[in-house]
């Protein structure tokens, strides 16, 4: 007997207006590895984007204030702690001690609203 596909869903995030590019983030709590983990949303180049908080270096939060991502360009994502630098557009690591990517959240901007969904291995957190 095989398992039942797997049912993705949209989950509502943010207002389109909460994401500046290049600004501050909108975290949002996920189900990852059994885990509770943070993930966030960020805009750059009119395009929403989001992770895990999660450094691939280590598995640290790497805002370095809250829900501050960008370096100081605005062009990277950068892990606080170690330095590690991400293009925003793809997760994978530009510079720095990276081991891979960034984990990805599939997101889409319907209208004047964000949305996160879920996958195989991300799961929204109950309240």
């Amino acid at each position: 007997m095989q398992d039942a596909p797997f049912q993705s869903q949209s989950i509502a995030l943010c207002p389109s207006s909460a994401l500046l590019n290049s600004g501050l983030a909108v975290p949002f709590d996920v189900q990852y590895g059994g885990q509770t983990c943070l993930g966030f949303a960020v805009r750059y180049a009119d395009k929403v984007y989001a992770y895990l908080n999660r450094c691939s270096h280590v598995p640290m939060e790497m805002d370095y204030q809250p829900n501050r991502f960008f370096d100081m360009t605005g062009h990277w994502i950068m892990c606080a702690t170690h330095g590690a630098q991400y293009d925003p557009r793809t997760g994978r690591c530009r510079s720095g001690p990276c081991r891979g990517a960034l984990v990805p959240i599939a997101t889409t901007e319907v209208g004047d609203m964000v949305y996160w969904h879920t996958a195989y291995n991300l799961k929204p957190i109950p309240f």
